[in-house]
């Protein structure tokens, strides 16, 4: 057997941690790209061909890595064939969090002890379409079984969000699934399409919009929209972090010029997009929202392939562009109005930790604990070592017991599982520190920092029920 009871768990502490209060803790997942139509219909799955690969860039990346054909990856060549090809590569991903995902996922959600491999591939293929065929592996059984309290998907401003008005109708389902506002295309005005995106904005808020100002006002609305649907956090994907402020006046004729078809300036969308942002910020710490920045990447490298499929197929790498002085800026500009909101910040770059974490520490208050968070290792990052990395530079720089901990980012119903493999690698790291005598065998105050990370911190951050403290 491969995932044993221990698995990760490397000493006595840690599986003391583990199994005595990390394990059947809670979960808020509350970041993901989960669609809410197929929870709120309670999707079930064909095959595992589908809950598995379908969508998920992670795999993607790696399957080509063997120089299988696009046909059976993203393209149209039978299930089991895709799933074969997924299987033949697996093997060799030795040190990749996907192995340890993978069979994660087989051991809790399909009973499966094996390894998956070519040779196992059509029994592993057969067990879990049986499983899938029962009850228990619905969309909304999956998260029920799997602990989760709350879901945060990932919505834009112009999304009808009927499917989570219909959720909180729902009686039968009392896991909080909370919209979060991506105002991304609003954001950036240099890409393609968004002149057009802005005439949606304005169908959408149901008023014109014909100035820069009268973006904001139809962020705004839309923003009380998600906030009557229980949205408590937003997220923006920035390729790099902006504070270029310029006066109205010039934003307003930037503007104009966007949506006349003209090319702008790098500085001159950066400008637009620092004036929206901060505004943005301000509405959120009125309304109490989180904000969630999420930064350092560069899209679409391979050109070639993104114009043959498109975004999110696993053509995105680490950007490397500095951001430290604006970030500061940023949410200096914000503090000074006292309208900074709780912030938790993710950088695609594991060499900004440090950098984070001295941030942090200077924007901290509020009668919040840690307000500003550093949020947990991201994408490529979300490995064995990247969350060992971001835990310890966050426990030498900040207060790690504060930590609002692990989220999936995914849009897999099966990624509960990266829950329990942050968990584990925790602590198995706080146990170490126990071992080697850098923290005292407090079994009480470990415990509580454990089911803190794990669930309560969250919990009490954005906004749910009590968090569990151990009295």
């Amino acid at each position: 057997m491969f995932i044993t009871e221990d698995f990760l768990l490397k000493t006595e502490s840690a599986k003391k941690l583990y199994h005595g209060y990390a394990e059947g803790m809670p979960i808020a997942d509350y970041h993901c790209h989960l669609n809410p139509r197929e929870i709120y219909e309670n999707k079930r799955f064909e095959n595992v061909t589908e809950i598995w690969l379908g969508g998920d860039h992670y795999k993607w990346r790696l399957i080509r890595t063997m120089g299988t054909a696009e046909d059976k990856i993203t393209g149209e060549a039978d299930p089991y064939e895709k799933f074969l090809e997924f299987a033949k590569m697996l093997p060799r991903a030795i040190g990749n969090p996907m192995y340890h995902w993978t069979h994660l996922e087989l051991k809790r959600y399909f009973g499966y002890d094996g390894v998956l491999n070519e040779e196992t591939a059509e029994e592993v293929y057969r067990i879990c379409n049986e499983r899938l065929r029962s009850e228990e592996m619905s969309a909304r059984s999956i998260i029920k079984n799997s602990g989760v309290k709350m879901i945060g998907t990932t919505d834009d401003p112009i999304d009808s969000l009927e499917w989570h008005r219909l959720l909180r109708e729902e009686k039968d389902f009392d896991v909080a699934v909370k919209p979060s506002f991506r105002p991304d295309k609003a954001v950036n005005i240099e890409k393609a399409g968004f002149a057009e995106y802005i005439g949606k904005l304005a169908a959408a808020a149901e008023m014109k919009i014909e100035s820069a100002a009268d973006v904001k006002k139809a962020l705004a609305r839309r923003l009380d929209l998600f906030c009557s649907l229980g949205c408590c956090a937003t997220d923006h994907g920035l390729d790099y972090v902006v504070y270029a402020p310029a006066s109205e006046e010039k934003i307003e004729e930037i503007f104009r010029r966007a949506m006349a078809g003209e090319t702008l300036s790098l500085e001159e969308a950066d400008a637009y997009k620092t004036s929206v942002l901060l505004f943005l910020g301000e509405e959120y710490a009125k309304r109490g929202l989180v904000m969630q920045l999420h930064y350092g990447v560069r899209r679409n490298g391979n050109t070639k392939k993104f114009e043959e499929l498109g975004p999110d197929t696993g053509f995105d790498c680490i950007s490397t562009k500095e951001c430290a002085g604006a970030l500061v800026s940023f949410l200096d500009a914000l503090e000074k109005k006292d309208a900074l909101p709780k912030t938790i910040i993710y950088s695609l770059n594991p060499h900004d930790n440090e950098l984070i974490d001295t941030v942090i520490g200077s924007f901290q208050g509020g009668g919040v604990p840690s307000k500003v968070q550093h949020g947990s290792a991201w994408w490529f990052n979300d490995t064995k070592s990247g969350m060992e990395a971001q835990l310890r530079s966050l426990a030498n720089l900040s207060v790690l017991g504060n930590f609002v901990g692990m989220l999936t980012d995914s849009r897999s119903f099966l990624s509960y599982t990266r829950h329990e493999y942050f968990r584990r690698i925790l602590c198995n790291l706080l146990g170490q520190w126990v071992e080697d005598g850098e923290y005292p065998n407090d079994e009480k105050a470990l415990g509580q920092i454990v089911r803190d990370i794990c669930y309560g911190n969250a919990a009490r951050y954005f906004g749910l029920e009590d968090g569990g403290d151990i009295k």
